[in-house]
């Protein structure tokens, strides 16, 4: 049974990869701090024969005993109101828990897989997105803690691909979406569809003519997993490239909750990216690989999800005190 760690496994998309490795015949561990990782996420594997959970924070040196085979960085604030309120955690751990987690894959002779984002393209201005671009990111601005902490990853990575011969990938993630995801974390999905089940109005930033688009997570897992065990060395994009504005993504939300809120505009926050579409010709070419959820679809299961939630949550402004984490 081959072995793979998972940093910040107790996430949104981390409990996905937890459950689809343990799917595939891996022994799984888990590692977490819970910054931002819910335990409700892994809940249904506490007793699992295939998984074993660490709490530790990446940041601090990371010991695993025996051998290991795969190591699939994703500890790290993945949201708006995270990386702002925890900015220094934010750069420590794509700076520091990087470099202990690809000196562990040195050590294990592990091929580590490293999770980067879109947001290396910054506010881009090249349309769509190619993995061949290298962006326009302002490193001083509010979003630059994530921007630069993910870019810096990506450069290290390669750096030990290239001095010491690790066995490294690079996924590149664009917008995801589906259940687990945090009501309040602040982005676009959560924030409409828990103004809608609280029977308020939702709110678009700027005048709604910015773009994003939506990758259901199942796909994005099978992409991450082709990308994985691929030969490829360089970033690769895995998102959904079907691009709409969030005008009409806020109108779509309305109708398929079935809610009578109006849409209210409010100021467009620093740097926020006015358009974000990947260009997935390489995922196609080397994987094989396209989204195939179709986003009505991936809508109604995530909004279910959302409804299932007790009430409380409905109504949490903060996910947990972030204060302590910024030292």
């Amino acid at each position: 049974m081959k072995k793979v760690l998972i940093t910040g496994a107790a996430g949104f998309l981390g409990s996905h990869l937890c459950d689809r490795f343990i799917k595939e015949g891996y022994f799984v561990i888990g590692m977490d701090n819970y910054i931002t990782g819910d335990k409700k996420n892994l809940k249904h594997l506490e007793n699992h024969s295939s998984f074993k959970f660490i709490e530790h924070d990446v940041t601090e040196f990371v010991k695993i005993e025996g051998k290991l085979d795969y190591i699939l960085h994703f500890a790290s604030p993945a949201s708006p109101i995270d990386y702002l309120k925890i900015p220094i955690q934010t750069l420590k751990v794509g700076s520091l828990g990087t470099h202990n987690l690809l000196g562990l894959a040195k050590a294990k002779k592990a091929r580590i897989l490293i999770a980067s984002t879109s947001e290396v393209y910054g506010n881009p201005l090249v349309h769509p997105q190619t993995e061949d671009y290298y962006g326009n990111v302002n490193t001083i601005g509010p979003r630059g803690v994530y921007d630069e902490a993910k870019r810096f990853q990506e450069s290290i990575t390669m750096a030990y691909h290239r001095f010491h011969g690790v066995e490294t990938r690079i996924v590149r993630i664009f917008n995801t979406y589906g259940p687990r995801m945090r009501l309040n974390d602040g982005r676009v999905i959560p924030a409409f569809m828990g103004q809608a089940l609280r029977g308020e109005d939702l709110t678009v930033f700027g005048d709604g003519t910015q773009t994003r688009s939506f990758c259901y997570v199942d796909d994005e897992v099978e992409g991450i997993y082709r990308l994985l065990l691929s030969d490829y060395v360089y970033p690769v994009n895995i998102g959904n490239p079907n691009e709409i504005t969030i005008k009409d993504f806020a109108e779509e939300i309305i109708k398929l909750t079935g809610t009578k809120q109006k849409v209210i505009y409010k100021d467009l926050p620093v740097n926020d990216p006015l358009q974000r579409q990947p260009d997935i010709s390489l995922a196609k070419k080397l994987l094989n690989w396209e989204p195939k959820v179709e986003r009505a679809e991936g809508m109604k299961v995530t909004f279910n999800y959302f409804k299932s939630l007790d009430k409380n949550e409905l109504y949490k402004s903060e996910h947990k005190d972030f204060l302590k984490y910024n030292k």
